[in-house]
């Protein structure tokens, strides 16, 4: 490639903050959840590349011919890749698309094919855009893309009104939160410049399992602790799991779950039968991944920010630890809990649009 800015580009990265700030120098998007790509476009040679810099490209051809056919002949535009089904993005589908089987991969170009959402631009021509403003980076994009053909213009808006409605009818659509951009500032590669307002909940599990810490002799510390809940027929379900706890904590919950270990009667001991297990054989894991069960009796709180898959769903995210709550039965820990976003077509998302669906 010939570009004023070749691959690898470490991408603009962003720090979670609790609320959508207030003020004018702000650029907002929503964020989505899909994978960070960074398109180099020079003539007919296009190179989707990764956030840690890694080339996409036999990943989503049907991604690489559809942006040959949209974007200008030199150009470098930050973005998302996606992949909605049922009016809605679904991250499942779009990981299965990592795929080491050639055959695979075109049947799902066909059956998934992913879409491209632009937000950003970082050259074009002969000229590099990092040191311009936000804003005007953004203007320059609009006049680039032409939304079509799996090629999207991300909305953007400067009032913080706007984008508070964008974070609460948009996670219908998929979407999970929103992004707050400088203004003024601007495009720092690798740097946390920007800002990320992210939807977090809580919720109360039951402690079914545990890992033993990848560092040390098992028995001694706690690497994670496998989390359940009770669908509406009682049946526990693996939802995720609760870790980062520092070393004399994992210590500690290796004494205390030492008596809660058990090699008998477990809800996840049993043959398959529509219940989530975990460790269980997926794209990303070849063999069944080891735990050590223990009878469901304590309850803690997690916080979290959204859900996966379809029902029983799973935590998207590792679970974060709030406190135990000894005053909740294991059998009242259900996915009631969890809330469900009111419905939202990805389509409206992508046109800007803030009526529900």
């Amino acid at each position: 490639m010939a570009l004023p800015l070749n691959p690898p580009v470490q991408p603009m990265l962003a720090n979670a903050v609790d609320k959508i700030p207030t003020g004018s120098d702000w650029v907002f998007e929503p964020k989505w959840d899909g994978y960070r790509c960074l398109v180099f476009r020079d003539g007919d040679e296009l190179t989707l590349q990764s956030r840690s810099g890694k080339p996409l490209n036999r990943y989503f051809p049907e991604a690489v011919a559809a942006l040959l056919r949209t974007l200008p002949e030199r150009v470098v535009v930050d973005g998302e890749l996606v992949v909605a089904k049922n009016d809605k993005l679904d991250f499942d589908a779009l990981s299965e698309r990592i795929h080491p089987a050639a055959s695979r991969v075109q049947l799902l170009a066909e059956q998934t094919p992913a879409s491209f959402v632009a937000f950003d631009l970082l050259a074009v021509g002969d000229e590099v855009l990092l040191d311009e403003p936000c804003t005007t980076r953004r203007d320059r994009l609009e006049g680039l893309v032409t939304p079509g053909d799996s090629l999207y213009l991300t909305p953007a808006t400067a009032d913080g009104e706007l984008a508070a409605q964008w974070f609460e009818l948009f996670e219908g659509a998929g979407l999970d939160g929103v992004i707050g951009k400088p203004a003024s500032a601007g495009y720092s590669p690798g740097k946390r410049t920007m800002i990320k307002v992210k939807h977090q909940r809580t919720a109360e599990c039951v402690v079914a399992g545990l890992r033993w810490h990848k560092d040390t002799e098992p028995g001694t510390a706690v690497g994670s602790l496998l989390l359940g809940l009770h669908d509406d027929r009682g049946v526990l379900h693996h939802v995720g799991v609760v870790g980062s706890f520092k070393a004399a904590e994992r210590r500690a919950l290796a004494e205390e779950f030492a008596g809660l270990i058990t090699e008998g009667d477990h809800p996840w001991l049993v043959e398959p039968d529509g219940r989530r297990l975990p460790g269980e054989v997926n794209r990303w894991r070849g063999k069944h991944a080891d735990w050590v069960p223990l009878r469901p009796e304590r309850v803690l709180e997690i916080a979290y920010s959204q859900t996966e898959g379809a029902a029983p769903a799973r935590l998207r995210h590792n679970g974060q630890f709030r406190r135990w709550r000894p005053d909740r039965t294991p059998e009242s820990c259900g996915y009631d809990q969890l809330d469900q976003p009111a419905r939202y077509d990805v389509e409206s998302v992508l046109r800007g649009e803030v009526k529900p669906a």
